[in-house]
């Protein structure tokens, strides 16, 4: 006999959790069930601060995907790394929080007309996750890169952000290059504004890695976890979901609602394992439509980067790149050593803090013919005074992103550009009637115009960076850069050949008010009962910053919006 619960849940990424969270602050207590399709994630060793470079290639923590050969990116299969496991993709991302710009909150907000989801209303749901750490080393100035508002934050949730508790000594001068280079400075990139360059806000404190299964830890009784759960398909009667049924058969069935957070490349899996999605991939492999919903799987949007990198003086560049040096296995056993004594050490030090801008191209780009080619409304959007056109990110291990990298140039510094924005509008299809095997993913990468002029623009002012006074000083050789003075055809063959993934899957089963609508504004799928979406692939808008932090508030909105719908 299969086991009820009022609400089931099915994946435990940040959304999953927090919705989690949200609904096991209810006063009736609902009963709960949350699966997870991976493991407990339950050994601490896993969250080494500085090892947020290489978590990722831990095979059980990581299903592994890769896109279609990207036609516009040299043909080549890009990395689509997926979490496995409690925290989901938390459990394996870089560690970066940025919450993203007020605009693109009040855009959601105007797409779907719903006021909940503007920037206000988020802000007030990050507060309640957030236990937001303010410390920085001690005796070292920060007051003009680390000043923010008390009240723009949370002190006393279950989620531990803040800064590296010793920071390198290239940090501050890297941040100080952008304000030489002519880029303001921001002491908080997560007010709602992050425009400017700042010492980045980490999912880490006290050298240990904070991830979406923290928001689990103290859930009551009514709240219950499984593991290595791999749901297959929603369980249908009369086009209502009454339950889910995992691997090898097992079914659990839901009094109220089904709730899919498995997020944009895996939600739409089980989805169309249930019969709900486009009608002639269903047919293609012998599914019953259940519900025609062409819109399923289509609109993938991510971001995207690039990185470029310099060889440096030994005086100019900090310990971090021999660290993480091939050669340098002992000085890593001896730090993982120190980490698990007291969470201090190289673990907690190197690569754990980065600064990161964000920042506008100019009046060349937003006149350009791509894009004043772009509707009036993303238009508007993008040049709200709050959204940034690229970002910027420095301080990472470069061995992880350039294998085989010579011992001769370990003194090296290197910047990340992200493309932002993409107009590219990918797919997530079916490849087989089997449901343990991966849909199909192509985000069409570099497809678009506007996409190839963003990205280009923004690798030019990278470039400009690297050639100023202040940096150029410093620097002995290239690494791996196109040269300074490229021409567009250069710059936009060097994303081609270098482009990956900034894993920020985002809107293969939209919210919105038109006719792509997959989900209504309250989460619902339309045509379905009982059955709700609540991860990224609802998100209309490709939000400015790293999206863990949006997989968070979505996960909170629809928990107040349910609580609120059964009178939790």
């Amino acid at each position: 006999m299969a086991s009820e619960y009022d609400f089931i849940i099915v994946g435990s990424g940040p959304a999953g959790s927090a919705l989690a969270y949200g609904l096991a602050q209810s006063e009736k207590n609902p009963k709960i069930l949350l699966l997870e399709a991976g493991g407990p994630n339950d050994d601490k060793n896993l969250r080494v601060d500085g090892q947020r470079w290489v978590t990722f290639l831990n095979k059980d923590m990581n299903w592994g995907y890769k896109t279609v050969p990207q036609e516009h990116a040299a043909n080549r299969e890009i990395d689509y790394s997926r979490g496995k496991g409690l925290g989901g993709s938390s459990a394996i991302n870089f560690g970066v929080f940025t919450a993203g710009a007020r605009g693109d909150y009040d855009e959601w907000a105007r797409i779907v007309n719903d006021d909940s989801f503007d920037w206000d209303h988020a802000q007030a749901r990050l507060k309640q996750l957030e236990a937001f750490h303010t410390e920085t080393p001690a005796g070292l100035d920060t007051s003009q890169y680390v000043a923010p508002d008390p009240k723009d934050h949370g002190a006393s949730g279950p989620l531990n952000v803040g800064f590296a508790d010793e920071w390198e000594s290239d940090l501050l001068p890297s941040v100080n290059l952008f304000e030489k280079a002519g880029y303001p400075l921001n002491p908080d990139h997560n007010s709602g504004n992050p425009i400017g360059a700042s010492v980045l806000i980490n999912s880490a404190h006290k050298g240990v890695r904070s991830t979406a299964a923290d928001l689990l830890k103290d859930l009551s009784d009514n709240v219950t976890v499984k593991t290595n759960s791999i749901v297959q398909r929603v369980i249908l009667v009369d086009r209502k979901a009454v339950g889910v049924e995992v691997e090898g058969g097992v079914r659990y069935m839901a009094s109220k609602e089904v709730i899919l957070s498995a997020g944009s490349l895996d939600t739409p899996r089980i989805l169309m394992h249930s019969g709900i999605g486009p009608a002639g991939q269903l047919e293609k492999y012998g599914i019953p439509t259940v519900l025609a919903v062409p819109a399923l799987g289509q609109g993938l949007r991510d971001h995207a980067f690039t990185l470029v990198a310099y060889k440096r003086t030994p005086e100019s560049s900090s310990g971090r790149p021999s660290f993480y040096g091939t050669q340098n296995q002992a000085a890593q056993d001896a730090a993982l050593e120190q980490w698990k004594k007291d969470g201090t050490g190289p673990w907690s030090k190197y690569a754990c803090e980065m600064a990161v801008g964000y920042f506008k191209l100019n009046e060349s780009f937003t006149s350009s013919s791509e894009f004043l080619a772009l509707p009036a409304t993303e238009q508007a959007y993008l040049n709200h005074e709050t959204v940034p056109h690229y970002e910027v990110l420095t301080h990472l291990p470069i061995q992880w992103f350039i294998p085989n990298l010579p011992d001769e140039d370990l003194d090296a510094a290197s910047f990340i550009v992200f493309l932002y924005n993409s107009q590219a509008r990918g797919t997530v299809e079916l490849q087989s009637a089997d449901p343990t095997v991966p849909l199909l993913f192509d985000p069409k990468f570099l497809e678009n115009e506007f996409d190839r002029r963003a990205a280009i623009d923004s690798l030019r002012e990278v470039l400009r960076l690297a050639e100023s006074p202040a940096f150029a000083k410093d620097t002995v050789g290239t690494i791996a850069a196109p040269p300074f003075n490229a021409t567009d055809e250069e710059l936009l063959a060097y994303w081609q050949q270098t482009i990956s993934s900034s894993w920020h899957m985002t809107g293969t089963a939209k919210m919105s008010g038109d006719k792509d609508a997959v989900v209504d504004k309250d989460f619902r799928v339309v045509g379905i009962e009982g059955l709700r979406i609540v991860d990224m692939s609802v998100v209309p808008v490709l939000a400015s910053c790293h999206t863990q932090s949006v997989a968070y508030i979505t996960g909170l909105t629809a928990a107040e919006k349910l609580r609120k719908e059964y009178c939790l």
